[in-house]
């Protein structure tokens, strides 16, 4: 026999288990729990015969099951703040950021403003079990947070979190190596960077001490070394704490870290399909007409081969762009010493403050494919549309492109 995996969150289940009277253990729905309640989100307000009453979306039931319930019943003072604080910035937008005074003598909620409270209430929902699910997938230790304070925007619909590249048929990102340096202690004579003919990347504090344009050969799964050599940090994964933001300048969503970073550190890995140059241009084309692009040229020896990470993808996936960035682009070389197929790693280029965004330039060497030149030689047909650029920096360049 064979399964597909049930794409529906476990409340939709429990939802259809209730609306059904039926029961399933797997998903918490017994006999004794058919009739249980808890306030999943609030829809509504509304004042009758001097009490206030809010109508209550019950967890795991179908909104046909609503009700309306006195304020004396409601032990949810966090749902509470969340009703008050929704309807609040909406009359706030709606009076174009005015003062508000808040009147306590309202009776009933207007639709719109209702409208609007369920709306942030699933939004909320949603962001909640996109950040769980995200947390699920990673294979670091940092956590990954999502904020979005901004609009009523939810999770993207098409895409699929993966910790590493995801290569197309036929391309084999892994070439099969089976050795490793002998070190007792690295760095040694014979240690990898050394055997590749390159020197050590990384200092004693293990920040970046190479210029950009080197690559970075770190130890492998075949070397020695133990997991607390000082070459091996970006085969760890982001050490920080990570938030995906939505961004309040059109620029969609971006990503900010939650910890204060220095110099020179690992920040991330950008990751994705990896596809052939000849399928980007094609992909290239379309993406063109959306607005944007995730095609990031591995172009360190040769331009065979591009990632692609617009469907597939970690963090990076919603890294901006900016004239004036705060990482750095390097090309990796870990258990694949093809030229050809190097990891991207991104490295801070100076002291980042908690909260800050994170953004790299996406004309750099072996970024994303944007730059003019890489259209010159293509017919006027295929020439790349030009992309407003909205980074905000002194030095922005007004395109992206």
């Amino acid at each position: 026999a064979w399964y597909v995996p049930c794409l529906a969150s476990l409340e939709t289940l429990q939802e259809l288990c209730r609306k059904e009277n039926l029961t399933c253990k797997s998903i918490g729905i017994t006999n004794r729990s058919l009739k249980s309640y808890e306030v999943e989100y609030l829809c509504d307000y509304k004042v009758a015969e001097g009490k206030a009453y809010y109508l209550v979306k019950w967890k795991g039931w179908p909104e046909s099951s609503n009700t309306w319930e006195p304020r004396k019943h409601l032990n949810c003072p966090l749902l509470l703040q969340n009703f008050l604080r929704d309807k609040n910035e909406y009359l706030s937008r709606v009076r174009e950021g005015k003062a508000l005074k808040v009147r306590n003598h309202v009776k009933t909620l207007k639709p719109a403003i209702a409208d609007y409270i369920v709306k942030k209430a699933k939004q909320r929902i949603a962001l909640q079990r996109w950040k769980e699910e995200l947390n699920r997938k990673k294979n670091h230790k940092a956590m990954i947070l999502v904020e979005n304070t901004v609009d009523l925007e939810g999770p993207p619909l098409d895409f699929y979190y993966i910790n590493e590249y995801k290569p197309a048929p036929g391309i084999n990102v892994l070439n099969g190596i089976t050795t490793g340096c002998e070190c007792a202690d690295c760095p040694a004579e014979k240690c990898c960077p050394k055997e590749a003919g390159f020197i050590l990347a990384y200092n004693k504090r293990k920040k970046l001490k190479i210029q950009p344009g080197l690559p970075i050969y770190e130890c492998n799964s075949y070397c020695r070394c133990g997991p607390d050599c000082p070459n091996r940090i970006v085969q760890k994964g982001t050490p920080y704490s990570l938030c995906i933001f939505r961004t309040n300048n059109g620029r969609g969503w971006g990503v900010k870290t939650l910890q204060k970073i220095k110099t020179n550190s690992f920040v991330m890995e950008y990751v994705g399909e990896v596809i052939t140059s000849e399928e980007a241009e094609r992909r290239g084309q379309l993406y063109d007409n959306q607005g944007n692009t995730y095609l990031f040229d591995l172009d360190y020896d040769s331009d065979e081969f591009t990632v692609d990470a617009a469907r597939y993808g970690n963090v990076s996936h919603f890294v901006n762009h900016s004239c004036d960035p705060n990482l750095q682009v390097f090309n990796v070389f870990i258990d694949n010493l093809d030229l050809r197929l190097p990891r991207i790693a991104l490295f801070s280029t100076r002291t980042i403050k908690a909260g800050e965004e994170l953004t790299f330039d996406y004309q750099m060497k072996g970024s994303i494919d944007l730059t003019s030149d890489s259209a010159e030689g293509l017919s006027p047909s295929k020439k790349r549309i030009r992309t407003v650029c909205k980074c905000g920096a002194m030095c922005c360049r007004g395109y992206l492109n």
